[in-house]
């Protein structure tokens, strides 16, 4: 049975207009995979891609596999009436749907009344300098199980900014405010093939803001960012003895550090993430 695919850690883009990738993208990121029929895909191939992901949707095993995801082009656009029209029943067999360069929650609503009859999960990417002037906005159009997601390569350009950390922390904390724990949370990928150690700093760093997970676009990519996401052992021991110290209620202390709810909180959300009950 597959799982919820907004609690992954890292989902995998993979082009549209390449089925050849379709079951290699699949064994590499256990925890879903992103077919992309938008900026991976030219306007000479959406026609092909499209008829790719049926095919695929079709063909894929009933409850067993990886989930499947598939980003269309903004329903604003000709490419992405067409990704509605064409798919139509057929995207009631993926797992979401991933709506690019949302600006305002219309464009929510717009593909919830597409997809009312399929009811699936939305991964919404804020790209643009107007989506992010309207993110909390977004996020409250989205529910419970939906996602939002940063868009980075397009929002820089959009912003005039560099596609680095410093000039893009501001732009992810006001996204982790918008989610507010109430949705999950993507990073954008990093872009570079071959990162050294950059790409896990970098899932560490957005997962200590408040993602929940971190977008790749390279098998090789999905390991470093699992890791990065999973609390490691230490983590794991000193959230199990807050919540041995902690009696529930007021205020305790273990080792100096003091516990209350909140801090306990914290603790159980560790667990959570290990795949450890609390």
């Amino acid at each position: 049975m597959r799982e919820n695919v907004m609690a992954a850690r890292c989902l995998l883009f993979v082009p549209g207009n390449r089925p050849d990738r379709f079951e290699s993208a699949l064994r590499a990121s256990p925890e879903g995979i992103i077919i992309d029929l938008e900026d991976a895909v030219t306007a000479g191939d959406k026609d092909t891609a499209r008829a790719n992901v049926l095919r695929l949707l079709v063909e894929r095993p009933a409850k067993d596999g990886p989930p499947i995801l598939i980003r269309i082009n903004s329903p604003d656009t000709r490419a992405g009436l067409h990704d509605l029209l064409s798919l139509g029943e057929g995207l009631a067999t993926a797992d979401s749907v991933v709506l690019p360069k949302v600006e305002a929650p219309r464009d929510v609503a717009l593909l919830r009344a597409h997809l009312a009859r399929a009811n699936l999960p939305i991964l919404a990417l804020v790209e643009t300098a107007a989506g992010l002037d309207h993110a909390t906005a977004i996020a409250q159009a989205l529910r419970p199980g939906d996602a939002l997601g940063l868009g980075g390569a397009d929002l820089a350009a959009d912003l005039g900014a560099t596609l680095a950390w410093e000039p893009l922390l501001l732009v992810r904390s006001t996204l982790v405010l918008a989610a507010r724990r109430r949705l999950a949370l993507f990073d954008v990928p990093l872009l570079n093939r071959d990162p050294g150690s950059a790409l896990a700093e970098e899932a560490v760093r957005v997962r200590a803001l408040g993602y929940t997970g971190k977008l790749a676009i390279h098998p090789d990519q999905v390991g470093p960012i699992h890791a990065a996401f999973a609390p490691d052992a230490d983590e794991i021991t000193h959230a199990r003895a807050i919540l041995s110290a902690w009696t529930g209620q007021g205020v305790t202390t273990l080792d100096g550090l003091m516990i209350d709810a909140p801090v306990a909180a914290m603790a159980r959300h560790t667990l959570h993430r290990a795949g450890l009950a609390s």
